[in-house]
């Protein structure tokens, strides 16, 4: 039998599963600093809710890569391929939370889509979302977010925004056909990727008129300063979901002014799922090999009344991609942690005494380990040494004597003694 990983997947071995955490940790606290709780929600979900049509769209990618399967009562069930309609679904089943409700959670999804260089079919999302708030504010308030965490990661990027509304509108301007809406939409979003000439060949495809085209494409590609491109279009669309998602786009570069957060805003961005309704975000890092992007989201009203039939609830939210930023990190740093343990302990004939040193450094939350079998010092300091411990415990008879032991730091070389 040959032992091999299934296609896309991958184990972590210490040192990987350190950064991961790390990064995690540090997403985690900035979350929680803007008053977000945390949530947990299955990663099984009945196939109905993942390929509802109003969520991810029977167009878009996504809802194609759903690994599906059935129980054993026949039931038809998917791996989630995002935390977010897991989320809705929460939401429609607790109509007692008091709103504005602001929760974040980590965890697996599961998309059976092509490989490359940070994309897996198995891989985590660090979702932050709030349910309640119509205001402009909540939308700049998940930016501020990102903004701080990248700051925290020493990473550079470049937060892309623009506004469904303002892309329905170029529609509407270009008198689309309503049922090829959501087929033109995931074609513009490809424009970043594969350039003008593809999207225009791809819109012929779809049989779209020529004067369309030229239109939706004349809108997309506005070039300027996030000013510039929004009082253009202001002149040259007049419907009234462009105004309605100009207005929004006006107001939230004004907040994000006051939070201090750079943004560019780019017509042809929509990302590729039906259910955004208001802004979209997409978060790229600069001066990478990573060229997908490490955060995506926006703001998705309808979903959640679409669950329930019935009644209004205004959510946004974005997710930070775990496998791009681990792989931005470890191209970056070459030299990654091996190892959790600060402090190593050696004993020499002292094993009993350095059971209770260790459980004395534990009780005071360091991180301590000491050998399991008999081995001689060199033997010791090698295995330290391999996984990067920074300092060693030496405990023999002299140092018993003196009820004091021998430290090393293992980046200097320095010892002395010192008590426990």
């Amino acid at each position: 039998m040959k032992l091999e990983t299934a296609r896309g997947v991958r184990d972590f071995p210490p040192e990987e599963k350190i950064l991961r955490q790390n990064i995690i940790e540090i997403i985690r606290n900035v979350f929680e600093r803007y008053g977000y709780n945390p949530l947990e929600t299955p990663l099984i979900e009945r196939l109905e809710t993942l390929s509802a049509k109003f969520a991810a769209g029977e167009s878009s990618d996504v809802a194609k890569e759903i690994f599906r399967f059935r129980d054993q009562g026949k039931r038809e069930l998917g791996l989630r391929f995002e935390l977010t309609l897991s989320f809705a679904r929460f939401i429609g089943m607790n109509p007692q939370l008091k709103m504005p409700f602001k929760r974040y959670e980590i965890g697996r999804v599961f998309r059976d889509g092509p490989i490359k260089l940070g994309r897996y079919r198995e891989f985590w999302q660090c979702d932050v979302d709030v349910v309640g708030s119509e205001d402009m504010l909540a939308d700049a308030e998940i930016l501020a977010i990102v903004s701080d965490v990248f700051k925290e990661l020493n990473l550079d990027i470049e937060i892309e925004i623009n506004n469904r509304k303002i892309l329905n509108g170029i529609l509407e301007f270009a008198e689309v056909p309503k049922s090829k809406s959501e087929q033109t939409i995931i074609i513009i979003d490809k424009l970043k990727k594969i350039g003008k000439d593809e999207v225009n060949k791809e819109l012929k495809k779809l049989k779209l008129k020529n004067g369309s085209i030229k239109k939706i494409l004349s809108m997309i590609n506005i070039k300027g300063s996030n000013n510039e491109i929004l009082n253009s279009l202001k002149k040259k669309l007049d419907n009234k979901t462009s105004k309605e998602g100009l207005d929004e786009m006006s107001l939230l570069l004004s907040y994000l002014k006051e939070f201090n957060v750079k943004a560019t805003f780019l017509p042809s961005l929509a990302r590729g799922l039906a259910y955004y309704t208001g802004p979209v975000y997409e978060v790229y890092l600069k001066n990478s090999k990573i060229t997908s992007s490490v955060v995506g989201g926006g703001r998705w009203d309808d979903m959640i009344g679409n669950f329930l039939g019935k009644g209004k609830y205004p959510a946004t939210g974005l997710s930070f991609g775990l496998e791009p930023i681990t792989e931005a990190l470890k191209l970056k740093n070459k030299e990654l942690k091996k190892s959790v343990v600060q402090a190593y302990i050696i004993p020499i004939r002292t094993r009993e005494e350095c059971i209770k040193i260790a459980q004395e450094l534990r009780e005071s939350k360091i991180k301590t380990d000491m050998p399991l079998s008999e081995r001689g010092l060199s033997k010791c300091l090698d295995y330290a040494n391999s996984f990067g411990i920074p300092y060693v415990l030496i405990f023999g008879e002299e140092e018993l004597k003196k009820n004091k032991v021998k430290l090393k730091d293992m980046k200097t070389g320095k010892e002395k003694l010192v008590e426990v």
